[in-house]
C-alpha cells in the first residue's frame, strides 16, 4: 500500500512538471500585403500633423502634453509602418496647430507642402488581469487594450477622406499545475504591443485611400522655353514620363458645409518630363514639354498635372 503511494506521487509530480507551461500571445500584426505593381508607383507627401493621447493613462501630476511619451510613440508606429509601404514621402509638422484649426473655417492648407495630413489619437487605452483557478491548475492573464482613431485629410480641399477607430488587444497568459511553474511577471511590452496591433489595422486603409485618389504637381514657373513643375525623382518621376494637364475647375461655396469646393477640372493637354533635379523633396522640380495642347503662362494657378491612370 505504502509502495502504491509512493508510485502515485511519483506519477502526479512527473504529470506536473510536464504539464507545466508558460506562454505569450499576442494578436499577430496585420500585414499590408501589397502584390507587385503593374507600372509605376508615384508616391504621395504625407504630413503626420500630430497624435495624442486623450485617455487618462499615465497623466499625473507632472503630465506634459507636449511630450507625452505614449502619444510619440503611436507616431513613431504609424510612421514606420507608413515609410516600409515605400508609397510615400513623409513629412513631420509638429506646428500645424494654426492650419488645423483653419480647417474649421474652410482655410488654406497648401502652405503645408503635402498632399495628406494624419491627424491621429489614442482615445482608450487600459490594462487588466484576469485568473483561473481549477483543481490543479492555476492560470493568470496580463491583457492591454488600446483604441486608436485615424483622419485622413486631402491637403488640396481641406476635405477628411477617411476616419476610423481600431481596436487592439495582447496578452501574456502563465500557467501553473499543483504549485509548480513560473509566474509571469508585470511585461510593459503588451502596451506597446496593442497600440501597435490597433494601427496596423488602419495602415492598409490609409494607403489604399491615398493610392487610389491620381498623384498631383503643380506648374511653378516659366522661364523662356523651360517649363518647371513640382516633383522629381524622390516621387518615382523619371525622364520620358507622360502626364495630363487639367485646368482647375471652378470654386463653389457647397451649401450644406459652408465650405468652398472645386469642380472637376478639365483636360487641356498632356507634358512629357524632359529633366528632373533638386536636391531633395522639399526643393526637387522637373522640366516638361508638352506634347499637346498648351496653357497660359501668366495664370499657371489655373493649372495642376495629374498622373494617367493605367
Amino acid at each position: 500500500m505504502k509502495n502504491y503511494r509512493i508510485l502515485c506521487l511519483s506519477l502526479t509530480l512527473f504529470i506536473a512538471l510536464f504539464s507545466y507551461s508558460q506562454k505569450k500571445e499576442t494578436h499577430i500584426e496585420l500585414q499590408v500585403q501589397e502584390g507587385k505593381e503593374q507600372g509605376k508607383t508615384l508616391k504621395r507627401k504625407v504630413a503626420i500633423a500630430r497624435f495624442s493621447n486623450e485617455t487618462q493613462y499615465g497623466k499625473g501630476i507632472f503630465y506634459d502634453k507636449e511630450n507625452d511619451p505614449m502619444a510619440k510613440q503611436a507616431l513613431d508606429i504609424l510612421s514606420n509602418k507608413l515609410a516600409a509601404s515605400d508609397k510615400f514621402i513623409l513629412l513631420e509638422r509638429s506646428d500645424l496647430d494654426k492650419i488645423l484649426a483653419e480647417n474649421e473655417k474652410g482655410g488654406d492648407f497648401k502652405s503645408v507642402g503635402a498632399d495628406y495630413i494624419i491627424v491621429g489619437s489614442i482615445t482608450e487605452f487600459g490594462r487588466k488581469n484576469l485568473g483561473d483557478a481549477g483543481v490543479f491548475t492555476r492560470t493568470k492573464t496580463q491583457v492591454a487594450e488600446a483604441a486608436v482613431n485615424i483622419r485622413l485629410i486631402d491637403v488640396s480641399s481641406g476635405q477628411i477622406i477617411y476616419s476610423e477607430e481600431a481596436k487592439g488587444d495582447a496578452e501574456l497568459k502563465s500557467k501553473s499545475t499543483l504549485g509548480v511553474g513560473a509566474s509571469a511577471d508585470f511585461d510593459a511590452t503588451l502596451s506597446d504591443k496593442a497600440i501597435s496591433v490597433a494601427i496596423s489595422k488602419l495602415v492598409e486603409n490609409v494607403i489604399n485611400n491615398c493610392m487610389d485618389r491620381p498623384w498631383k504637381a503643380y506648374f511653378l514657373t516659366v522661364d523662356g522655353d523651360d517649363i518647371y513643375i513640382t516633383g522629381g525623382k524622390s516621387q518615382g518621376i523619371s525622364v520620358g514620363d507622360t502626364f495630363t494637364v487639367k485646368e482647375k475647375g471652378r470654386s463653389v461655396k457647397n451649401p450644406q458645409t459652408g465650405m468652398a469646393m472645386e469642380l472637376p477640372g478639365k483636360e487641356i493637354g498632356k507634358i512629357k518630363i524632359t529633366f528632373t533635379g533638386g536636391d531633395n523633396s522639399q526643393s526637387e522640380f522637373s522640366l516638361v514639354e508638352f506634347t499637346a495642347g498648351q496653357i497660359d503662362t501668366n495664370k499657371l494657378d489655373n493649372y495642376y498635372i495629374e498622373e494617367i491612370k493605367k
